[in-house]
Order: structure tokens, then sequence, then C-alpha cells
């Protein structure tokens, strides 16, 4: 495979709560070996119906509001066609439409170009499956 394409599976394991990860830290570990120094894009994509990727502040509270709002749009009660798993399971399947599975960041001399206070995250509401994979891709 060509140096200027290069991807890695992040292994994350989201327990059986409801939760935002940031995963920034592992974004910046893998394009210090990926990227080298040079410009491009990294794509970070998660292989699940159930979860998505949200660039967000972290660690002020706008992880639970995140989390609180997502309640408030897709309630976990029996209102969905979608049936199996724990109750409300269904709002799971719905989350990506809200909270797409990808994201696409600019890396310049090696480094997400992110804002101040931006982290990249998982976005996890289904407590039916705590193994997440999150695919990590530059392109350079």
């Amino acid at each position: 495979m060509s140096d200027a394409f290069t991807t890695r599976i992040l292994n994350v394991a989201t327990g059986s709560s409801e939760r935002v990860v940031d995963i920034t830290r592992d974004c910046e570990a893998f394009l210090r070996e990926a990227a080298a120094g040079r410009d491009g894009l990294l794509n970070v994509f998660v292989p699940h119906a159930t979860a998505g990727v949200a660039i967000i502040e972290t660690g002020s509270g706008s992880d639970d509001d995140l989390l609180a709002t997502l309640h408030t749009l897709l309630p976990a009660d029996d209102r969905w066609q979608h049936r199996h798993g724990s109750p409300g399971h269904g709002r799971d399947h719905v989350l990506p439409a809200i909270v797409p599975p990808h994201a696409t960041l600019p890396v310049v001399d090696g480094r997400l170009e992110l804002g101040t206070w931006q982290s990249v995250c998982l976005v996890d509401t289904n407590v039916d499956n705590p193994d997440r994979r999150v695919r990590l891709t530059f392109l350079g």
C-alpha cells in the first residue's frame, strides 16, 4: 500500500452506559506515524449502525449536554419500529442520521487542524454493544 494512504483500526471499549469517548489523542498518535509531517486528510469512520463521530468540546459538560440532547431528540421508549435489544434500542439506529458515523479533518504538517476546544469523539448510545471499532485513514 502506498504511504499516501494509511489506515488503522482502533478498538474502543464503551462499556454498558451511553458514552462520548474522546479519541483525539489516538488520532494524533496515528498521524505522527502515518502523516510524518505531511499535509492531507484524516477520515474517522465508525462501521457500526448505532454509533457516530462528533467534533465537539469535551471536559466542560458539552459531552453530557450532547447525550442529554440526544435523549430529548431520540427518547429511549417504545415508539421505535426497530425493537430488538434493550428497551428503546431502535433510537440507537437513528443516531447516525444525527451524529454521522464519519468525519474528515484537515491535516497540516502532520497535525490535526482542530480548533482550540475541538476534540474528535466517538458517540455511542447503544448499551448492548460495549466494544467498538473506529477506522482511522490518512490520505496524504
